[in-house]
């Protein structure tokens, strides 16, 4: 089994199954992240969302990103599964697994990780509002986190 898998789906993610690709007898730690889909948005009613990808870009871009994180955070394995197509209120939208020999690294990696899938990779998210008005909505909050991550790294 490879250490690293990042894939785009669309159909519904399961989270029990893709536990199981990032289990690791010999990791003490195991973190993982998923994105819903809420209600609202700056505001206002959010009907659903849909999700579209550059396929090819996306998998070649999260392959190497996964990559760097194991060797960056000394992880075991590391999966994240991002949904494409419409989602409803509640969807999960994006899975992101992590394990380690310790709780911090993966806890520091799994953050990382969906930081870097909303900032760099080309996902887009278009929302749909309860009054059938839609847009793209980009990550800003994402580059911050890229900011303090820059700050972190140089405080240690």
């Amino acid at each position: 089994m490879s250490a690293v898998c990042f894939a785009l789906s669309d159909r519904d993610l399961d989270p029990a199954v893709l536990r199981q690709e990032v289990e690791d007898r010999s990791a003490g730690g195991f973190v993982c992240f998923e994105g819903w889909v809420r209600d609202h948005h700056e505001g206002r009613s959010v009907d659903h969302l849909e999700y579209e990808a550059y396929p090819a870009l996306c998998l070649s871009a999260g392959t190497a990103l996964l990559e760097e994180a194991v060797v960056r955070f000394e992880l075991r394995r590391a999966v994240a599964v991002h949904r494409t197509g419409e989602l409803g209120i509640g969807g999960m939208a994006v899975w992101v697994g992590v394990s380690s020999d310790h709780r911090k690294e993966a806890f520091r990696a799994c953050e990382w990780i969906i930081d870097r899938i909303k900032h760099d990779l080309p996902i887009w998210k278009k929302e749909t509002f309860a009054d059938g008005a839609s847009g793209w909505v980009r990550c800003e909050r994402c580059a911050h986190s890229h900011e303090e991550d820059a700050t972190f790294r140089a405080a240690c």
